[in-house]
């Protein structure tokens, strides 16, 4: 997943969102946990302050003493933890539980806390074996005593952070699992929500390889608006280019008439002037034709959806060239996949094979080899396949190749022909992308290669 895509975008968004809203409601938990567990504390420590209040009184004597315990026995076990300390406020005998042995409470951090609605005071301290405490301590006047008397009830408060912690670590592995699940839940919605973008891009790809020439099956309500006018935009385009041929056909059509009759009127004349309108004529028509060609490549190098088969291109092509050369003796060797493909017109790529062929047989002693390369190279991120065509001929030295693809140029001329053929092959090229090279073949001759857009099968 690519970190410019929508998916990404809509899967990074969700899940930072989703990963707040967990943290958060994780947190909320946890406090709300915390405060009960607290609370839950705080009243079992006044239960027992209670008690503890209920359980003293003032002797005949004026000295306070206890009457019965309390039910909580730790507090008869030394630095257990849970502790109670009876304290005047004066300087008189104090009273403590057996856990704390010969120590006493540290209550100085009380100083610091107000006391509540009913004299409570609830603060945190450190025990004897510096435990942490839990205190919950409140000051009375018992009857018969002249002084304020502080009633303090500890408790380890070690045992709730466990269970504090012990719950933490359940919410956070289950806001994690959630998490996972949302992520996956998440991957999968998205996947399957833009899935019908996929069909897009693979009807879109099947259109510009040749295998299809519009947006084919139902998308959803939300994409269907855009394969329409996709559907569209190909279909006028289309169109387009129908209307540019049948009006570069006319204007063909209207010109060759005037020519013909140029023609023929030049004939009936000899001399200096006859002459000059009849090759003037012929260069004209040469032009509209060449011209027309260009056209019609043009715009097939541009139509969505062509496709052509190579192989029965080649075959029908060689098999009539070796007719015509078979006084020289011409054999043409095909290595073609079967499933290779021309992005483009069957005419252009006949029109290539046609005259790299030619040059090839016009020239080979007795041996013409071609060979279809596939995937030979990628151009503006499309696949393009190698024709080579090799014969055992004299060859082409290097400094004359530039030369031999120049339009009307001919480097012999023993052999018959206009000189356009090279030229032709190498406009087509450069019209579909592609190109031509002349290059020394191992057969002793000339190999010529050129890179045409392939088309799946």
């Amino acid at each position: 997943m690519r970190s410019d895509s929508l998916a990404f975008r809509l899967v990074a968004g969700a899940a930072l969102w989703s990963a707040i809203a967990l943290v958060a409601g994780g947190l909320i938990l946890s406090a709300i946990f915390r405060n009960s567990v607290e609370r839950s504390f705080d009243s079992r420590l006044n239960v027992l302050l209670h008690s503890l209040i209920a359980t003293t009184e003032v002797n005949e004597q004026g000295e306070i003493v206890r009457q019965g315990g309390l039910s909580e026995t730790r507090f008869d076990l030394a630095y257990s933890g849970w502790y109670w300390q009876i304290w005047p406020v004066a300087p008189r005998p104090a009273l403590r539980s057996r856990s704390l042995f010969d120590q006493s409470l540290d209550l100085s951090p009380a100083e610091k806390v107000e006391r509540n609605q009913i004299g409570l005071k609830i603060f945190d301290t450190q025990g004897p074996e510096n435990q942490p405490l839990r205190v919950v301590e409140r000051r009375v006047t018992l009857p018969g005593y002249d002084v304020p008397v502080s009633f303090a009830v500890a408790g380890d408060r070690s045992e709730m952070n466990a269970e504090i912690q012990g719950f933490n670590t359940w919410v956070f592995i289950a806001m994690g699992a959630m998490g996972a699940g949302l992520l996956v839940a998440l991957l999968i919605q998205v996947r399957f929500g833009l899935r019908p973008l996929e069909r897009v891009r693979n009807s879109l790809a099947q259109i510009r390889s040749g295998r299809a020439t519009q947006l084919e099956g139902e998308f959803p309500a939300e994409i269907q608006p855009l394969a329409d006018e996709l559907n569209g935009l190909l279909e006028g385009n289309r169109e387009v280019l129908e209307r540019a041929r049948t009006h570069v056909g006319n204007l063909a059509h209207a010109l060759k008439t005037p020519l013909s009759v140029l023609t023929n009127e030049a004939r009936t004349h000899d001399g200096p002037f006859g002459e000059t309108v009849t090759r003037m004529t012929r260069q004209m028509r040469e032009q509209i034709d060449h011209h027309l060609a260009r056209a019609r490549m043009a715009a097939s190098a541009n139509v969505l959806g062509a496709h052509t088969p190579v192989e029965p291109v080649l075959e029908r092509i060689s098999l009539a060239l070796e007719r015509i050369y078979q006084e020289q003796g011409i054999a043409i060797e095909l290595d073609c996949p079967d499933d290779a493909g021309f992005r483009g017109e069957g005419q252009d790529l006949e029109e290539v094979v046609g005259n790299l062929l030619d040059n090839a047989c016009k020239w080979a002693k007795s041996r013409v080899r071609v060979t279809v390369i596939p995937d030979a190279a990628t151009r503006k991120a499309r696949p393009f396949f190698c024709l080579r065509v090799e014969d055992d001929g004299p060859g082409l030295p290097e400094e004359a190749r530039a030369a031999a693809l120049k339009r009307g140029t001919r480097l012999d001329e023993s052999k018959p022909g206009s000189g356009l053929g090279l030229s032709i092959v190498t406009e087509i090229a450069e019209l579909y992308g592609g190109e031509l090279k002349l290059e020394s073949s191992s057969l002793g001759g000339l190999r010529a290669e050129i890179y045409l857009p392939a088309a799946a099968s």
